[in-house]
């Protein structure tokens, strides 16, 4: 596949956890580090693409040529993916939390006397990827991630569908040198129609197959 083929396109990447606060101390989170996602955002500008990336709270370095976006909660992602729109290619590899807590404690929750534990209500945030591939500006081709400790295939499929999205890159987790804050990964990505494998491998060697792949289905 030409490197070039993204030439010209707006490619907007999610990428990185998002952090749900609990008061100003603590947060819910999760253990991504954002690899992927900025591998695929300098992966899409080194091929020419006007590439924007929405970033959650990591520790990394712009990639060249990237027009980066930082947020911190599911919320303040979904609001800076929307705005981002229009776009020829979304791909959300943002870890993004499914439930961020009902309210925020205005001070520091403090371990009472007598108290044994605490009882966090937790609500669901948004679904940035459905609603990306429900919007009126839905670009041409809407990729998502899934992060699966079991039965990836199916999850995947079922997420695939569900979600009406064109294509999924479904990844192990939980295994050491693999996944969350690994270098390497291996990626299952599902079309309608087709699962190819790519990896193990670095993560920026991954970037550039899953590229490959998005050019491909994209023509």
């Amino acid at each position: 596949m030409s490197r070039d083929a993204l030439a010209g396109l707006r490619v907007l990447v999610s990428a990185g956890p998002t952090f749900e606060d609990i008061d100003p101390v603590r947060f819910i989170g999760n253990r991504s580090s954002g690899k992927t996602g900025f591998a695929i955002a300098a992966a899409a500008a080194r091929r020419g693409a006007e590439t924007v990336l929405v970033a959650g709270p990591v520790a990394l370095e712009t990639p060249a040529g990237v027009d980066r976006r930082d947020v911190r909660s599911a919320a303040q992602m979904h609001a800076a993916v929307l705005a981002a729109l229009p776009a020829d290619i979304y791909i959300g590899a943002a870890a993004v939390a499914d439930f961020t807590p009902a309210t925020v404690a205005e001070g520091k929750i403090k371990k009472r006397p007598g108290s044994e534990g605490l009882v966090l209500e937790l609500v669901r945030t948004a679904d940035i990827l459905a609603d990306v591939a429900s919007h009126a500006l839905r670009p041409r081709l809407v990729v998502g991630f899934a992060a699966e400790t079991g039965d990836l295939d199916a999850n995947a499929r079922e997420k695939l569908q569900r979600k009406r999205i064109d294509m999924i890159a479904a990844n192990r987790v939980g295994i050491a040198g693999s996944g969350f804050e690994a270098d390497d990964n291996t990626l299952h990505v599902f079309s309608a129609d087709d699962r190819q494998v790519l990896g193990p491998a670095p993560k920026t060697e991954l970037a550039d197959a899953l590229l490959d792949l998005v050019a491909a289905q994209l023509r």
